[in-house]
């Protein structure tokens, strides 16, 4: 069973909503979800927010933190996932910004540089990795790490 699978059968299971706001991945999270039929049962809609403009109109990001910390950290995917999740009404929102590549890149955040984050009722919590290979491969790891952190969070993984 894929990881988006189990995550589906436990979202039902449990009578939770989740929404998505991707950036780096280009709703590929979304996708993935979609996927799965009954999807709809808990997943009304995500947003893909590439642009600083649409991460603070859509999401509510603020100037400042886009500005002094970038679209690629941990206040800005926790500001993310707090937004989409206010938006859609749902139990969790769950975000992913990172660098895919090839260019963008820099010394402090390379090429697979990736945040993550996750907002529920009880908390907001992000992870960083760096992902490797292409821009496909980054976005897939992404993807993948994402819906990893939703199902540790299931699991009770999270502090």
């Amino acid at each position: 069973m894929s990881l988006e699978q189990s995550l589906c059968e436990r979202m039902r299971e449990r009578g939770l909503s989740l929404t998505t706001a991707e950036s780096c991945t280009g709703g590929l999270l979304s996708h993935r979800i979609t996927n799965i039929p009954g999807a709809s049962d808990f997943f009304p809609g995500g947003l893909v927010v590439y642009s600083y403009e649409s991460k603070a109109n859509l999401l509510g990001v603020s100037w400042e933190i886009l500005n002094t910390q970038g679209a690629v950290s941990e206040e800005t995917v926790r500001a993310m996932a707090r937004g989409a999740r206010r938006l859609f009404g749902t139990d969790f929102g769950v975000s992913i910004s990172g660098i895919a590549g090839p260019t963008g890149g820099t010394e402090q955040k390379p090429v697979g540089t990736t945040w993550i984050g996750l907002s529920t009722n009880e908390g907001e919590w992000a992870r960083h990795f760096l992902g490797e290979g292409d821009r496909l491969d980054i976005k897939q790891q992404s993807s993948e790490a994402a819906l990893q952190f939703i199902m540790d969070y299931l699991d009770g993984k999270l502090p």
